[in-house]
């Protein structure tokens, strides 16, 4: 069936095996919400989307409070959070999110992957015009009827609703906001009764680029081998689907 069937096969079998690695990125969160407003979820947002995406993926209970005790500790390393930037062959953008304790390991490692698979890295805000940032909130959409919800949170700053599948083939339900408007959308959804699966400040592409499918494994290799390393949060892309 060709090269690009076999490689889709294998991204799949390493995307199951990488539970254990988005388990390593929700405690490194916690941590940072922690750092940031302390300890008890209920006055810290940022803590309280951490810890609901953790439960969101399973993560077990006792990890997510040994991640918030670990936090509270002063021999708990401090991290510092970098974006960076840059195009991988065929002229797919990427965006790269890490949190690090170690900035100069970080940029080697990011700058080595983009050198090692034909792409290249550039300066901070170069995809500016690419990329938006947007709070973005997931949801089973059950029997709701979409098209009222949408007339409800309207006034919280809806951009977009719709209902995507998941890994599962399950349908999933997506609303986009503006980025500054993560709180009043949250608030507007627990109102409503509403249980997000989860709820991310994430980087969405507003122009795509069209590649072929044997292309997208060259594209693929970088993001792979980006998302296996230990200091990268998450890796955004605007390659067509």
């Amino acid at each position: 069936m060709g090269r690009a069937f076999e490689f889709r096969k294998e991204r799949k079998f390493k995307r199951w095996a990488k539970m254990a690695v988005q388990f390593t990125r929700l405690g490194k969160e916690i941590v940072m919400a922690v750092k940031a407003g302390g300890g008890d979820p209920t006055t810290n947002s940022r803590l309280r989307t951490a810890v609901q995406n953790a439960k969101a993926v399973n993560m077990p209970k006792d990890r997510v409070e040994a991640a918030i005790k670990r936090a509270t500790s002063r021999d708990e390393k401090d991290y510092e959070e970098i974006v960076y930037e840059g195009y991988a062959q065929h002229g797919v953008a990427i965006l790269v999110e890490t949190a690090t304790d170690n900035l100069n390991r970080t940029v080697a490692n990011v700058r080595s992957y983009f050198t090692k698979y034909g792409g290249t890295l550039g300066k901070t805000g170069s995809l500016d015009f690419i990329f938006s940032r947007k709070s973005v909130f997931t949801f089973d959409p059950g029997d709701r009827d979409l098209e009222e919800l949408e007339f409800e949170l309207i006034d919280a700053g809806l951009e977009d609703l719709f209902v995507e599948a998941d890994e599962e083939g399950n349908d999933i339900a997506v609303l986009h906001t503006a980025y500054e408007d993560f709180g009043k959308m949250q608030k507007a959804l627990e109102e409503l009764g509403i249980e997000t699966k989860s709820a991310k400040l994430e980087r969405v592409a507003q122009s795509t680029t069209s590649v072929t499918e044997e292309q997208s494994v060259d594209v693929f290799k970088i993001i792979d081998r980006l998302e296996e390393d230990d200091d990268v949060q998450a890796v955004y892309h605007n390659m067509a689907e």
